[in-house]
């Protein structure tokens, strides 16, 4: 059986919104990371595993979990060569997740949304797919074709950016903007905000890893 697993990092989180998915999901596995306490802890969602410095955690919440929970939990010093949310996925890597979603990776901190993209290629290494997704996007990457079925999409748009220097002979069928054998790089912006044209749309590539967004407003 493919093992699910939910990251509950400390970035913004809509609490409807992250409860519903997490009671939709189901997962074996609930890490919780760092000040992603807090939104568990007010909602009343046990996690299977605590990890972070605990640096942006109300010292009470954590107080909780330390002396009132069975949860194991790994604690590391503030200065560190990996961010918590790397530290969680890391893990999920460990407990042989086969598809993840991080909720609480989006938000102010732009470093840490970029740094959160970054470590999704750790997933796609391991063979999991793996989403970061609030209520507004979903993201993801991918090495291979991809298929997307309007019934079953995010959000009204999606966009390609290249994960790394370049992505080449990208092809786009069944979108309002196609697209064939284009080279597509990291300094330009022309497969932002495509749509859906027809019930389906096929994205293929023959090289390169591409981050695909898909959002609503």
């Amino acid at each position: 059986m493919n093992k699910t697993g939910v990251i509950i990092s400390g970035g913004s989180i809509n609490d409807v919104f992250a409860v519903k998915m997490i009671n939709e999901i189901q997962s074996e596995y609930v890490i919780g990371v760092d000040r992603g306490l807090e939104f568990l802890y007010r909602n009343q969602i046990v996690p299977t595993h605590i990890v972070g410095d605990f640096d942006s955690v109300n010292p009470a919440i954590i107080a909780h979990y330390k002396e009132q929970s069975s949860v194991p939990i790994q604690e590391f010093n503030p200065v560190k060569d990996a961010t918590d949310t790397e530290i969680a996925m890391r893990l999920a890597v460990e407990l042989g997740v086969k598809k993840l979603w991080i909720l609480g990776a989006t938000g102010t901190r732009l470093d840490h949304v970029m740094a959160n993209i970054q470590i999704l290629r750790i997933a796609l290494d391991q063979g999991i797919e793996a989403y970061i997704v609030d209520e507004c996007n979903r993201i993801s990457l991918w090495d291979k074709e991809i298929c997307l079925r309007r019934q079953e999409s995010f959000g009204t748009y999606f966009s390609l950016l290249p994960f790394g220097d370049m992505v080449q002979n990208v092809s786009i069928e069944g979108a309002k903007y196609p697209l064939s054998d284009y080279r597509m790089t990291n300094h330009e912006s022309r497969c932002v905000s495509n749509e859906f044209q027809e019930e389906e749309v096929r994205i293929s590539f023959s090289d390169g890893i591409v981050i695909l967004m898909e959002t609503r407003d």
